[in-house]
This record gives C-alpha cells, sequence and structure tokens, in this order.
C-alpha cells in the first residue's frame, strides 16, 4: 500500500484555490445520477449531506440516534476558532495555522492545516446566516475567547453550548433537503460493513436498529462522518453510543488506519467519583480563560480550599508556562495535572483531582459576568456533584476525550479505498499527535461544507463506475457474513455481560495506553487484548435475538471491535517510539520532563494496513515534510 496525500505544491497560501480549479466537475443535470451513501449525522455528516443535497447528488444519510440532532457534536461546549481578526490582537490565517501546527507536536500535514485555516473565516459567516446565535459585544460584532494553544482571542461561541448550537444550523441545512427530497434520512440505522467491489467502495450493510433488519445500500461513493473512538476507554467523555464500527469495517475492508495512537486527554473533566461511572463529563477548556488551576504546595493538604493561603498554592501552570499559563495546550496541562497528582498534592476523593478556581476572576469581573459567559457549565457541575462551583473551586482532572487518529485520508478526504471519504473525527488529517481546543468543530464544518463538495465531484467525474444494485452478488455475501457474526454473538450464551469485558479493556488501555506509556505496560496490554477477546468470543452473554430492539447485542457488535482494535492502537504506540502531543512515552523525555519528539525516525504519519485474520497489520509510512513551520521543540514557557 502506497500513501499518496496528493497534496498540491507552490506557495501554500494559494495551493488549495489552484487545486480546486483543477478539479474535474460534474455538470447539474449529471449530478442528479449519482448517489452518495453518508454514514453519521453530526457536524460533519450533516453538513456534507446538505451541501451534496444543495448541488444536485442523491444522497442517503444514515445514523443510529433516533434524529440527526442527536448526534455527538451537540456535546462541544467552547467553541470553534476562526482566524478573523476581530479582536485586532494579532490573529491571521498564518497565525491559526501556524498554532495548529505546532499545537499537533508537527505531526500533520501542511498543506491540509493551511487549507482548513483558510476556510475557517468562511465557516463563521455560513453559521451567521444560518442563524447561529454567537455570542456578541454589546455593539453587536461577534465576541471571542481564547482556548488553549495560543496567544490570541479567535474562539467563537454560544455560552457552553456551541456544538448544539452549530449542530442545530447544519440540521436545518439537512431538514430542508429532506424536505425537497434529495437526502433520504436513515435514524436508528447502524452501519455494520462496506461493500467494495473491484476495488471501489459502493455500499453498505445496515441493521435496522427497531426492527433488527439487515438492509443493501448501493452507491457512487461512501463517506464515513462516524467521530472518534474515545469510548474505546469505557470511562471518556463521549456519549455511550460513540464506537469504531464504521471505520473498523473499513480498515477490514482495506483502509489504512493512520496514528491510531494519537488520542486526546482533555484537562478540564470533572473527575472519577466512583466503579460505578460509565461515562464522564467534560467541562469546557473555555474556563481556563477566567479560572484559574492549582493544587497545594503540601502533600497530603485535606484542608478546604478556602483555608489554604495564597503562599501555600501552587498556581503550577502559571509557574512552570509563564508565557501560556492556564491556556496551554490540552496535552501539557493534562500532562502537568497528572504530574502534581502523582506527587500527592491532588485533591477531592483519592487525591486525583486539582482545582479551578474562580474567585479572581469573579472578583474582578463580577458573578453576573461569569454567569452569562459560562452560566450553564456551572449548572452542570452542580448537578453532577453538588458544589457551587461561584464560591468553591472546581475539581477537575484529565480524562479521555478525542481521537487525533482515525482512518488514513489524501488531500481529497479519500480513503485508500477508491470513493470512501472520511470527514471529521473520523480520518486522522488535521490535528496531529493533538488538538487545538475549539478546533474539532472547525474541521468537521469545513469537510462538510468546504471541501468534499469539491473533492467527490472530481472521483465521480473521473471513475466510470459500473452499475452494482442491492442484488449485486458481493452485497448478498456480505449481507450473509454481517448475519452470521451476529448469529455468532447470540450463540455464544456465557456468563458475563458485554459492559464487564469493556470495562476490563477500558482500565487496561487507560492503566497501559493512557496519559503515559511504556514499552512494559505497552506489551502488557498487547499480551492481554487477545486473551480477553478470547474470552470475549467464549463466555459473553448477549440476550434477546436478532430480529427485534437490541441493545445487548448493538453493545456486544461495538466492544468486538473495540477488542480488535485496542490491539492495533497499542501496536501503534509500541512502535511509535517518540514523545509527541497525546502520545507521551516515558522513554523519549526532555531533562525538563516535557515530551521529546524524535524527527529523524518519525516524521511520518503510520498507515496501518488490515493483514488478515490473525495476522500482524502491515505497516506503511507517509513521510511528513515541513516547508513554513520549521521542525523545532515544542514550546510554551
Amino acid at each position: 500500500m502506497e500513501l499518496k496525500s496528493k497534496a498540491p505544491s507552490g506557495p501554500i497560501e494559494k495551493r488549495w484555490e489552484k487545486y480546486r480549479f483543477e478539479l474535474k466537475l460534474v455538470n447539474p443535470a449529471n449530478k442528479r445520477k449519482f448517489t452518495v451513501l453518508v454514514v453519521g449525522s453530526g457536524l460533519a455528516g450533516a453538513s456534507a449531506s446538505a451541501s451534496l443535497a444543495e448541488l444536485g447528488y442523491n444522497v442517503r444519510c444514515f445514523c443510529f440516534q433516533d434524529s440527526p440532532r442527536r448526534a455527538h457534536s451537540i456535546a462541544a461546549q467552547g467553541g470553534i476558532n476562526a482566524a478573523k481578526n476581530y479582536q485586532n490582537d494579532g490573529d491571521s490565517v498564518y497565525r491559526l495555522f501556524y498554532d495548529t501546527v505546532k499545537g499537533g507536536d508537527f505531526r500533520a500535514r501542511e498543506s491540509n492545516v493551511h487549507r482548513l485555516a483558510e476556510i475557517s473565516v468562511n465557516i463563521i459567516d455560513q453559521c451567521v446566516a444560518q442563524g447561529v446565535p454567537f455570542a456578541r459585544e454589546y455593539g453587536g460584532l461577534l465576541a471571542n475567547r481564547s482556548f488553549g494553544g495560543t496567544q490570541v482571542s479567535r474562539t467563537f461561541y454560544a455560552r457552553g453550548q456551541t456544538g448544539q448550537q452549530l449542530l442545530l444550523g447544519a440540521y436545518q441545512a439537512l431538514a430542508r433537503q429532506i424536505g425537497l427530497g434529495k437526502v433520504k434520512m436513515f435514524p436508528r440505522t447502524e452501519m455494520l460493513d462496506l461493500l467494495v467491489v473491484d476495488g471501489r467502495a459502493r455500499g453498505l450493510v445496515t441493521r435496522d436498529l427497531l426492527t433488527g433488519k439487515l438492509d443493501a445500500h448501493v452507491g457512487d461513493a461512501v463517506v464515513l462522518a462516524t467521530g472518534g473512538y474515545g469510548n474505546l476507554y469505557y470511562l471518556s467523555t463521549n456519549a455511550k453510543g460513540c464506537n469504531v464500527t464504521a471505520i473498523w469495517r473499513a480498515y477490514r475492508r482495506g483502509a489504512a488506519m493512520g496514528n491510531p495512537c494519537f488520542t486526546q486527554i482533555h484537562p478540564t473533566c470533572i473527575p472519577v467519583s466512583g466503579e460505578h461511572q460509565s461515562k464522564l463529563t467534560l467541562m469546557s477548556e473555555s474556563l481556563r480563560n477566567d479560572g484559574r488551576i492549582w493544587v497545594p504546595l503540601k502533600k497530603g493538604d485535606a484542608r478546604l480550599p478556602k483555608d489554604i493561603p495564597e503562599n501555600e498554592r501552587d498556581y503550577y501552570l502559571e509557574r512552570r508556562y509563564p508565557a501560556f499559563g492556564n491556556l496551554v495546550p490540552r496535552d501539557v496541562a493534562s500532562r502537568a495535572a497528572k504530574a502534581v497528582c502523582d506527587e500527592g498534592r491532588g485533591v477531592g476523593p483519592g487525591g486525583l483531582g486539582v482545582y479551578l478556581d474562580f474567585a479572581d476572576a469573579i472578583k474582578r469581573l463580577g458573578e453576573p459576568a461569569i454567569r452569562e459567559k459560562y452560566g450553564n457549565l456551572f449548572e452542570m457541575y452542580e448537578k453532577i456533584t453538588d458544589e457551587n462551583g461561584y464560591q468553591r473551586p472546581m475539581r477537575i482532572y484529565p480524562a479521555i476525550h478525542y481521537a487525533m487518529g482515525g482512518l488514513w485520508v489524501d488531500y481529497n478526504l479519500m480513503t485508500t479505498i477508491p470513493g470512501l471519504y472520511c470527514l471529521g473525527e473520523a480520518n486522522f488529517s488535521d490535528h496531529g499527535a493533538n488538538r487545538l481546543g475549539a478546533s474539532a468543530l472547525m474541521q468537521g464544518l469545513a469537510d462538510g461544507y468546504f471541501i468534499l463538495p469539491y473533492t467527490i465531484g472530481d472521483y465521480l467525474a473521473t471513475e466510470k463506475l459500473p452499475p452494482v444494485d442491492e442484488n449485486h452478488p458481493a452485497m448478498k455475501a456480505l449481507q450473509a457474513e454481517v448475519a452470521e457474526r451476529t448469529k455468532k454473538l447470540l450463540a455464544v450464551r456465557g456468563k458475563r455481560t458485554v459492559d464487564s469485558f469493556h470495562r476490563e479493556l477500558g482500565k487496561i488501555m487507560w492503566e497501559d495506553c493512557g496519559m503515559s506509556r511504556n514499552e512494559k505496560g505497552l506489551t502488557h496490554a498487547l499480551k492481554r487484548i487477545p486473551e480477553l477477546r478470547d474470552e470475549y468470543h467464549r463466555n459473553v452473554s448477549v440476550l434477546g435475538g436478532s430480529e427485534e430492539l437490541n441493545q445487548s447485542l448493538e453493545k456486544a457488535g461495538r466492544v468486538a471491535d473495540f477488542l480488535e482494535f485496542g490491539e492495533l492502537l497499542c501496536l501503534d504506540a509500541l512502535e511509535r517510539r517518540e514523545s509527541c502531543g497525546g502520545h507521551y512515552r516515558e522513554e523519549a523525555v526532555t531533562p525538563e520532563g516535557e515530551a521529546a519528539r524524535d524527527d529523524a525516525n518519525f516524521c511520518h504519519v503510520s498507515g496501518w494496513e488490515y493483514a488478515g485474520p490473525g495476522k500482524k497489520p502491515v505497516l506503511n509510512k507517509e513521510p511528513l515534510t515541513f516547508e513554513y513551520v520549521k521542525l523545532t521543540e515544542r514550546k510554551y514557557k
């Protein structure tokens, strides 16, 4: 397998414009002849479906929620980046490009990142035109705040509900096309496999989650916009339904998996409270604009925060990183929090927490101003912890949040399977080894509204696609394979629940391949995961049958894929013997305790190729070159 990025050359600020002009077009009358299957209805999937339908293509959109409005994009709180420079504080397209490449620890393609920065300014205009209620200054101009990894204010927001408001904007565009008959929506439908005919992606096998019926869908191209795989770790900030199945099925059909070990730990989450928990709750990174992070200077200091005087507090981010302070990138802030807790200076039950304190901000700005900016976040925190964040500091601790890895895609957002595209968090493309806050929404909408509508046309205009229908022999064989896989899961009739296996897998992943990784732990995980997977297929208990609403069966299929994918993630982490971004190898650390990259040996994208059942996957590499943002040590001091 050769990983051809198709990234254009020339002056970086002209690449996307020149490339776009050179793409082949499909004329309006011919667009009606093509059908595109879009899996996922979050920001990337909904915007892509609406845009493609608006252009004239026939679109089928699938989601396992009861409505596209329930996609996990609604959970994004803090904001969306754009290089508008409304604050006149030195921002520009180039600075957003620079911050993103540096923030990703030099493990992303320059051409992709610059295109994202360019498009960012159009996204805001698009969303304002849709009526997204962004916060505004007193005079009516759109407000901005800052996020980790930047020294400017470029993040547009709608209190702590930015993802929800942006999704409603994309959803209304999608709903319009559904009403016009250009998009056929399939809610409560899960993709279970990908049809590849003559080397091209041509269809899907799906399961109706209400009836259990397996259905065949064929088209001329397939788009996966199914989000991230953070739920591999069991406890994460992701919705419980988030899974790896769609991209894992594509991987097993020939799509390369890019950088799966690049998972993000978010520093601002409500700490774990006990074994009963099934997920964690994110507190927006935007809180770090006004909240100060600290722990007691003394180990084991159990006093109430109000009883600890200033001279006995350690504002450790401000001390270690004075230039960025509390707004260092997520990977840096997460490791720093782990370090002080490992020293015995953590707060709350088990000592796994640090304080996020708004006392200074309330004193400076007044409580009403803080309520206006972050009110719903404080309400959410109080409902979960029964603590008032205005009166005492919040307690936070890092947790699994985002997947920078995903299916490998080229500059067109096409995978290594022709005709299969991948958007948003489901692909690996723009964030390198660490995503800057407020860049996920930016990428999802850029991919769906402004990139895929151009690049997919080039494929459809140049490829000769033979007719394929639901009765094609390859489709019949694929449906039979999916049915057999389901039958085997139901036939095990073991003694352990699906959740018990998932929880055990999550513990292995967190302990051996979590915030920090080392060869011993990764080797242990690579031994334990296959053992656990073998036990799963011998002893899992899946209740009910296949031809009915069966959430036990849904979870069983997803966990089966996690048990395979987790091994690949650990293998990738073991192979990458450097520290970069969210991938922190304890063997590769600077004398100051920071991540130490190895550009001589690992300045590449890892693209893993499926080699067959029981065989070690093949590692392919896409070299990364940096013409504009030179490779340097990543410093925030």
